[in-house]
């Protein structure tokens, strides 16, 4: 597969997460008392990697997301080239979809742009690497076999609407440092400030997952 259109696609792919996604968040609220507002924002996110793993996904894998992409770096089911030229396209995806996003509703909707948890970096931290770490070794659980190949897609999808479920209230859930940087970017002020935390918590969640799912499956990889 010709690798620019592996790159378009991610770039494509995340477009469309945080265009629809974000702007989910941006548009309906994500606070924990607005319950309907707080579930279609988890649910956005998880649809969007539904419709993109059963589109895209034949073309670049569909990882839409940085801490994905390093973690099959580290699986050595990527290489160096091509994880570079993901996140590259990653984060060019997301900043168009919260440029796009921006248009339609203003810089002062948030843009679904991610918070620190009580103003604390540490716990916010904590709190990604725990939310990355746990979606992204589903990932690499379902992605393992080729029979789960019908319904990878959905539970990928489900898994990240989980780790929302959960994460919205703390920080936003970011799990992705691409999805974080675009709307930070556009909203400023201590979204950009802080943005850093959301783009070194996931990656160090995704890698976690990696070498764990790794060293976990290693037995099975040897029969």
């Amino acid at each position: 597969m010709n690798a620019i259109k592996k790159y378009i696609a991610e770039c494509i792919g995340t477009f469309v997460l945080v265009f629809f996604a974000c702007g989910t968040a941006a548009v309906v609220g994500c606070s924990a008392e607005n319950g309907t507002g707080y579930l279609l924002t988890a649910l956005a996110f998880g649809l969007v990697i539904v419709a993109m793993a059963y589109s895209i996904g034949n073309v670049s894998g569909c990882h839409i997301n940085p801490a994905v992409s390093i973690a099959m770096l580290v699986s050595k089911k990527l290489s160096v080239k091509d994880f570079v030229g993901y996140v590259i396209a990653q984060f060019v995806g997301a900043t168009l979809g919260a440029a796009v996003l921006m248009l339609f509703v203003g810089k002062e909707s948030g843009l679904g742009a991610n918070a620190l948890y009580n103003d604390s970096i540490v716990l916010s931290l904590l709190i990604e690497v725990i939310l990355t770490f746990v979606f992204v070794i589903a990932i690499l659980g379902v992605t393992s076999k080729v029979e789960n190949g019908a319904v990878a897609g959905i539970v990928i999808g489900l898994s990240l609407t989980l780790v929302h479920i959960l994460g919205i209230s703390f920080t936003g859930t970011s799990v992705n440092p691409a999805r974080s940087f675009g709307p930070a970017l556009f909203v400023g002020g201590a979204a950009l400030a802080n943005v850093w935390v959301f783009i070194v918590a996931p990656l160090v969640g995704g890698a976690l997952a990696a070498v764990v799912y790794n060293f976990l499956s290693a037995e099975d990889q040897k029969k």
